[in-house]
């Protein structure tokens, strides 16, 4: 993966623009500090889309009341 380097004063400028280069591109964005690297940027991966199948897990009737209706002595 190839990569570009930017000091951190021009990355804070333009940092909407390079964010935007970034994921166009591809091209990894190294940000330095006084010529020391302190940050890496690169483009986010897909993410798989998680099947619902089988996440809820149904148990019986949802509406009706769970317990029995309380008696009341009059």
């Amino acid at each position: 993966m190839s990569e570009k380097t930017i000091p951190a004063g021009q990355f804070k400028a333009k940092c909407l623009a390079l964010l935007d280069d970034v994921e166009r591109t591809g091209v990894a964005l190294v940000v330095t500090k006084r010529g020391k690297p302190v940050a890496r940027i690169v483009p986010a991966r897909p993410q798989k889309a998680r099947p619902l199948k089988g996440s809820v897990l149904w148990y019986g009737d949802i509406l009706s009341p769970v317990l029995d209706p309380l008696e009341v002595d009059e």
